[in-house]
């Protein structure tokens, strides 16, 4: 039972600060990844909530056969950052993480700060342009180098609002980040 309720999705999701004081732990890894990566916490968050809701075992919706006969998924998207299985290996190896979890916050806040920061060396993203972040962790770094989102407007549309949501999380989190030092035994608990 005391399982179901750490991983609950925070119950007021469009608001980072509430997130952080519902959330023991949660504050501090979103911090510990925008200082490891040099990326924008408002920006990872904003990510998070789209492509999970903050949801640690979310994945794609099944398809289904013949319109009733639950079949495969469409892609290997799992946990709170929807990495696919190919990009999450890529990000163990590379940041040494090998017991890295998808459905693990701290994991997936680390993920998507070293993803930010692959898209920013290598598209030349601002650390806090959400809109091009976003594109680039839908499309691969690779598929936005090649404009593969300019022919996608319901993609740019998303993009837009997780710039949007990250801009509010930016104003939110100006406001509440003095009050949310943790204690020392507050940091103990896992996130």
């Amino acid at each position: 039972m005391l399982g179901a309720c750490a991983t609950a999705p925070p119950s007021k999701s469009s608001d980072v600060c509430s997130i952080f004081r519902e959330k023991s732990g949660w504050h501090q890894s979103a911090k510990n990844a925008s200082e490891r990566w040099g990326t924008s916490l408002p920006v990872a968050m904003s990510i998070l909530y789209q492509e999970s809701s903050f949801r640690h075992n979310a994945r794609p919706p099944r398809r289904y056969l013949l319109g009733f006969i639950p079949w495969k998924r469409p892609s290997s998207a799992y946990g709170y950052a929807q990495a696919i299985d190919g990009t999450w290996e890529a990000y163990q190896k590379s940041s040494g993480n090998y017991g890295a979890n998808r459905t693990r916050f701290a994991d997936s806040i680390d993920f998507v700060g070293w993803y930010n920061r692959v898209a920013m060396r290598k598209n030349g993203v601002k650390v806090n342009d959400a809109y091009n972040l976003y594109l680039n962790y839908h499309e691969g770094t690779g598929g936005f180098a090649k404009g593969t989102h300019k022919k996608k407007p319901v993609l740019q549309g998303i993009a837009l609002r997780v710039q949007q949501r990250s801009e509010r999380y930016a104003a939110q989190y100006a406001s509440c980040k003095d009050s949310l030092r943790q204690s020392f035994w507050r940091r103990l608990l896992p996130g």
